[in-house]
């Protein structure tokens, strides 16, 4: 079940981000929740907008994906608008 607050356009465009990046580098979704040491439902759901990501995921998530936190963080930042309204 998708709730609103993690379907907004906004958060929908940062996901896909996240995805394109993981795909990009070659890396399934279950081969990035091996990294994580979670299974590959956790994965899935993020990517399918039934759960929110926290911070600490997200850099667990692009420590996973060999990439600098940073580094993924402006690949999302550069899909959303230059003001982001809550």
């Amino acid at each position: 079940m998708q709730r609103g607050w993690v379907v907004s356009p906004d958060y929908r465009a940062v996901i896909d981000a996240l995805k394109d990046a993981r795909t990009k580098a070659e890396i399934s979704q279950r081969e990035l929740a091996r990294r994580l040491g979670k299974p590959p439902s956790f994965v899935n759901k993020i990517e399918q907008l039934e759960r929110r990501m926290d911070v600490l995921e997200f850099v667990a998530i692009a420590e996973a994906m060999n990439m600098q936190a940073n580094e993924l963080l402006k690949r999302m930042r550069s899909v959303l608008p230059e003001t982001i309204n809550l």
